[in-house]
């Protein structure tokens, strides 16, 4: 059972369509009775780090297609750049479908060159950039090969870098990350943090809560097709209370009574015959310093083999909003 969608009051549709590079006012998208996009509405802010996420199947790549007008929404207006079709401003975006696919016969630096010009990049501008681009991402040294002798990991960098030499205004990547060794998905995210410090709008779509926790400054949550988040990072992590472990031989109920602590739970049976390790979790508020537990845990004399506090990640935001529905979807 998915949960009420959590996110911060709506501007009106004056407000949003004037401050942000894209909004989105109840998008919905129907294919007969199948519902792919359900009453999406959304608003990023310029130069920012957007992440699309769910599990596959949840909608995003549709919302994509969307906002680029690929396909035509079945309910609801989209603004992409201040007007109403992506067509009009397609040379101020950058897009790398899911589905990738390049020039194999063609040298990669001239892949790059192309794809720049096909954007409105003159010429020589769009070879120095192609060269420029092949050095600082680490593959100049493939410059002059034939796209069909790349890896299937550097294939991807070109058609990334071939997506974004134009330096577009919105950058959007889909499932950028796909198929990429964890170098190369380190080298993706130095590219989209480049792109953000100057100026660029990037919104990119996965499925790994990792590359978004890392890099976002907003996030979409999306599943079966309907929004469940939409806000900072650090919004999304408010939603679920922070944990404290500790192991100790003594009963912790007594921590019950700090102000702040939302619920103890026995989480398991380290070792029947020895209960010195057992282990407890509290859940606690965002506005309890755990440093209080510690405290409290000597001034009760509750003597502790452990004690662990963790924030809240997102994969455990995902799954705490969207419930069993996220069990079947593996985050790595």
């Amino acid at each position: 059972m998915v949960n009420p969608t959590i996110q911060s009051p709506s501007p009106s549709q004056h407000e949003t369509e004037s401050s942000s590079v894209l909004s989105l006012q109840n998008v919905s998208k129907t294919y007969g009775e199948f519902t792919a996009v359900n009453d999406v509405s959304l608003s990023i802010p310029k130069g920012s780090i957007y992440g699309f996420l769910g599990p596959n199947g949840a909608g995003k790549t549709t919302t994509i297609r969307m906002i680029l007008d690929i396909i035509k929404p079945s309910k609801g207006s989209i603004s992409v750049l201040g007007h109403s079709s992506a067509l009009d401003v397609r040379n101020q975006i950058g897009y790398l479908p899911e589905e990738k696919g390049l020039y194999k016969k063609m040298k990669v630096w001239a892949l790059i060159q192309y794809f720049a010009m096909l954007k409105g990049m003159k010429k020589h501008e769009a070879k120095t950039q192609a060269w420029h681009l092949l050095e600082k991402y680490g593959l100049k040294d493939f410059a002059e090969a034939k796209v069909e002798s790349l890896s299937k990991g550097m294939g991807q960098k070109v058609q990334v870098l071939s997506a974004v030499a134009h330096e577009p205004e919105l950058v959007i990547l889909d499932e950028p990350f796909s198929g990429l060794d964890p170098v190369n998905q380190s080298v993706l995210e130095d590219l989209i943090t480049d792109m953000a410090q100057n100026g660029q709008t990037v919104i990119f779509s996965t499925h790994v809560m990792q590359h978004a926790e890392r890099l976002c400054d907003h996030i979409l949550l999306i599943a079966k097709g309907r929004k469940i988040f939409d806000g900072t990072v650090n919004e999304a992590k408010a939603t679920i209370p922070r944990r404290v472990m500790l192991e100790s031989a003594d009963n912790v109920a007594s921590l019950k009574s700090i102000a702040g602590v939302i619920e103890i739970t026995k989480t398991e049976e380290l070792d029947a015959s020895d209960a010195t390790k057992q282990q407890w979790q509290l859940q606690i508020s965002e506005h309890l310093n755990p440093q209080d537990i510690l405290r409290s845990c000597f001034e009760k004399n509750i003597s502790l083999s452990r004690f662990e506090f963790t924030e809240p990640s997102l994969h455990d935001v995902f799954v705490h909003l969207v419930g069993d529905d996220a069990k079947e979807h593996a985050f790595r």
